[in-house]
């Protein structure tokens, strides 16, 4: 089995896949303070709560843009398996073009995300990664990386909200039922949704008008807030969330592992 890690800033997420078939996956909270010893425990554990062994795994793949985490987690794994973790970023052999100006500098979670569009929808495709961030990734058809946009996400938006205000409670986000808010948790919540969502879509129609083709780009949303944003936006055409995990398999391919 191929073990896929997507090492984020608040989350990080796992997946196991047979063949190509996702088995099962799970999230943890980024923790920068965990020892080697410590992320071979948490891994075991959660292999054997999903009826797994560490045994049956027999490569690993892993994205990450949390680099103050990734050696110690990639040294947790190896322990906990038996395999060195491989590393994917921009540098990586990969069947995409990164058609920017500083292209090592492009994120893991982006590259991967714009492989997983370009090979599962075969058509100009922007991608919007609900996570710390909310990343915009564009990629035509024929597989050019041309760049995009990096938001606030959502959720740390809501987050920094409470943190910085001493009247404005934290809040679960689910959408009220109007926009005016008659009670301040409702407030808040409109605020973060709604103005999230309406961001969301003044910034991929900003995006549509620019792209350097005649096509209307496929709009995919993926991250953990992709099915709630989703519900609030026009302009969202599809939902993956775990298209991230989908782009370290195919990665994995391309790059020669075995599983």
């Amino acid at each position: 089995m191929l073990l896929a890690i997507d090492i984020g800033n608040s989350e990080i997420t796992l997946g196991l896949f047979s063949a190509d078939r996702a088995v099962t996956q799970w999230r943890m909270t980024t923790v920068t303070l965990r020892t080697p010893d410590e992320w071979m425990s948490t891994l075991t554990a959660y292999l054997v709560q999903a009826g797994r062994s560490p045994n049956e795994v027999r490569a690993v793949i892993c994205g990450s843009v949390a680099p103050a985490v990734t050696q110690a987690l990639m040294e947790g794994v190896e322990k906990a398996v038996g395999i060195a973790p491989v590393l994917v970023g921009p540098e990586s052999e990969l069947p995409i073009e990164l058609d920017v100006e500083e292209p090592m500098t492009v994120g893991a979670d982006r590259v991967v995300n714009t492989l997983a569009a370009s090979q599962l929808y075969h058509r100009d495709t922007i991608v919007v990664d609900f996570g710390t961030a909310t990343t915009f990734d564009c990629i035509t058809a024929d597989g050019r990386f041309i760049g995009g946009v990096i938001a606030p996400g959502i959720q740390t938006a809501a987050d920094d909200l409470a943190r910085k205000t001493a009247k404005l409670p934290a809040t679960e986000l689910t959408p009220p039922p109007r926009v005016i808010g008659r009670r301040t948790e409702d407030c808040v919540r409109a605020g973060v949704l709604f103005g999230g969502a309406d961001a969301t879509d003044g910034l991929v129609r900003r995006i549509k008008a620019e792209w350097p083709n005649e096509s209307v780009p496929l709009v995919v949303a993926t991250g953990g807030l992709a099915s709630r944003m989703a519900e609030l936006s026009e302009e969202i055409d599809e939902i993956e969330p775990a298209l991230t995990l989908i782009g370290l398999r195919i990665a994995a391919g391309y790059l020669g592992l075995k599983w």
